[in-house]
């Protein structure tokens, strides 16, 4: 964690041509610039946007305000594809966790500080089922096709590409609305073709899905309530 005046920011260096500061998931500050860009410049760039970074984390601080913390009792709510389904707790089944008949039946003995990882199991398994068809919808249209697709923990990112050509994206996708989802998986394949986010990159975007700018929108107001 770096410092520059009163704005604590965390900078990672890549071969990329052009610097982008943005607030992370957990209102962090995030700087991504290319490997030639010296210190002083990158703390020009952070006074030059200072304004934006204090009105983007006065935003994130007021939609994280109302933050659902979730418990494992019964009735309550977690979500999956957008929809959010009650918590019954089973004293047997033959999984810790199953989502059946409209609830999300999780079994006594896996009811304990473990509970999260349970869920998150059950996250990882439906996305590396849902989301290489949703990667097979689209990749052809784009013309792109990605080596491997693999479902993880991302902390702070919805997905990522690597240069290898995999696309990895965070198990909290399947929280989201298809409609979302369907957006997370379009960005990372136009990175496969573009690995920044020049104007090149959000023209692709925008070929196979219009009204991204809503689904970025949803994400920014939204994304802080798909958490167990």
């Amino acid at each position: 964690m770096r410092t520059y005046k009163d704005i604590e920011y965390t900078l990672r260096r890549s071969a990329r041509k052009t610097a982008s500061i943005y607030i992370e998931r957990d209102g962090q500050v995030s700087i991504l610039a290319p490997e030639s860009l010296a210190d002083y410049q990158i703390e020009e760039l952070i006074e030059h946007k200072r304004r934006w970074i204090y009105t983007n984390l006065a935003e994130w601080n007021d939609l994280n305000a109302a933050r659902v913390q979730r418990t494992y009792v019964n009735g309550q709510g977690f979500l999956y594809l957008g929809r959010s389904y009650r918590l019954k707790i089973v004293d047997e089944q033959d999984q810790p966790l199953k989502l059946l008949n409209g609830y999300f039946c999780l079994r006594r003995d896996a009811q304990n500080e473990h509970a999260d990882k349970v869920f998150q199991k059950f996250y990882r398994e439906k996305g590396q089922e849902l989301i290489p068809t949703r990667v097979a919808k689209f990749q052809g249209g784009m013309g792109v096709s990605p080596d491997t697709v693999r479902i993880q923990e991302l902390g702070n990112r919805w997905g990522s590409c690597t240069k290898e050509g995999n696309i990895n994206f965070h198990w909290k996708c399947l929280m989201a609305p298809l409609s979302i989802v369907d957006y997370i998986v379009v960005h990372e394949l136009a990175h496969l073709k573009h690995p920044n986010h020049s104007s090149f990159f959000w023209n692709e975007v925008d070929k196979t899905l219009p009204d991204y700018r809503d689904h970025e929108d949803w994400l920014r107001d939204n994304g802080a309530s798909l958490a167990v």
